[in-house]
């Protein structure tokens, strides 16, 4: 079978020896890349690194290698074009159509989906100017990673800095997965998602908590990003690095998700409750460690109800024509309990698993269905939780879509 071609283009920001990385795990995993560099990336990293590394000759110009038509044919021939980092400058070329270079060029021709991954200082990223040019590529179908927070060029920090090349390859991957002909169906969407399971403290060492690792609730994250969306990640305890192109705010407690959640959900069109969270909390905190006295029974502890952020925001949706996905662990009585829990709570859809000790907690996979509040049953057999997520999304797409048609109608 043929690889499929990347065309992995480098802009010239500092974070472009990182992009070497990005271009291991490309062909590592199967994919021919052609390296495309502008003249500037060149200062960073030379042609001889990314044709050793490529495998593939190596050029900026349209000038190279005419005969070939490479402004052209680099495009056409293309699964997929990704460019990392990508500085504002690329950013707004891009969104303008300008073409002075041979990456410029192949952009305009490239009938196969494009992934930015900017990195830049958080002044830049931040200006309006960059920020009308991202929306603009959006807008026409790119997807335009989030940069991530942290150490920057110098002593700088902030929200600039290029994704970790392994996060920016899944997103990458993911895209290739949905075919070239495939839309990002999330794109100019903004959806929260919740992962990870919080933890209740009883004293300065102990807490109430569950199995709960975040992996789910990661891979609708990533996959949300990879379909266009941009994507505020509520993460719960789950010790994993933040994925790539996805703003994460770190909680503990059920109490801090649902502040996080409320605050993040106002101008969400979509939220998706993958965390597990706590139903109680201790009663009180000891300020001190809890004691073991000799001869001496533990204290009872009396829990008190956590909020329930599922069937809150169900009932007071920021927006009329949000979309709200719960998700429900059992070990008995599965699709049951499933549907009395989605009439309880009011969300349109609810993803049903069973659960234990060794089954879903901490695995790879995963095996649910899918209510919906109107009757409807996906099944989704055992599989990679990435493929959970693509039906959850797959399902949530079309409700979006339809909540447009009616306010347009409305409008109209």
């Amino acid at each position: 079978m043929d690889k499929p071609k990347v065309v992995l283009g480098v802009s010239g920001g500092i974070a472009a020896y990182k992009a070497c990385e990005l271009l291991r795990r490309l062909t590592e995993s199967g994919h021919d890349v052609r390296v495309v560099p502008t003249d500037a990336a060149l200062h960073f990293v030379g042609a001889a690194t990314w044709s050793a590394l490529s495998g593939n000759p190596v050029s900026t110009e349209v000038w190279s290698d005419v005969h070939e038509v490479p402004h052209v044919r680099i495009g056409q021939h293309a699964d997929l074009v990704v460019v990392a980092p990508a500085t504002a400058d690329m950013l707004a070329k891009a969104a303008h159509g300008l073409a002075d270079d041979l990456l410029t060029n192949t952009l305009l021709t490239a009938r196969c989906p494009v992934v930015f991954a900017p990195a830049m200082h958080t002044e830049m990223w931040e200006h309006p100017a960059t920020q009308e040019n991202v929306a603009t590529l959006r807008r026409r179908g790119a997807v335009v990673i989030e940069p991530a927070i942290g150490r920057l060029t110098g002593v700088d920090t902030g929200k600039g800095r290029l994704p970790d090349p392994d996060e920016i390859f899944e997103i990458c991957r993911r895209v290739l997965a949905r075919g070239t002909a495939a839309e990002p169906d999330l794109a100019g969407r903004h959806v929260v998602v919740s992962a990870g399971g919080t933890r209740e403290p009883l004293d300065p060492v102990r807490y109430l908590g569950n199995r709960s690792s975040g992996k789910q609730g990661y891979a609708l994250a990533r996959t949300a990003a990879a379909r266009g969306a941009r994507v505020t990640l509520i993460e719960a305890n789950t010790g994993m690095p933040d994925p790539a192109g996805v703003d994460v705010v770190h909680v503990g407690t059920a109490v801090q998700l649902r502040e996080a959640v409320l605050k993040a959900a106002a101008d969400a069109d979509a939220v998706v409750m993958a965390a597990a969270v706590a139903d109680f909390r201790p009663a009180t905190y000891a300020e001190g460690k809890i004691k073991k006295k000799d001869g001496q029974e533990p204290a009872p502890i009396v829990l008190v109800r956590n909020p329930d952020v599922l069937a809150e925001i169900s009932a007071e949706r920021a927006r009329p024509e949000q979309v709200i996905v719960g998700f429900a662990a059992e070990t008995d009585d599965v699709l049951a309990n499933g549907r009395d829990k989605l009439r309880r709570k009011g969300c349109d859809l609810l993803v049903v698993n069973e659960v234990g000790e060794r089954k879903t907690f901490g695995s790879e996979e995963n095996e649910a269905v899918v209510l919906a509040a109107d009757g409807a049953e996906t099944p989704v057999p055992y599989g990679p939780k990435e493929a959970l997520a693509e039906t959850v999304w797959d399902l949530v797409a079309p409700r979006l879509r339809a909540s447009d048609t009616t306010d347009s109608d409305k409008s109209g």
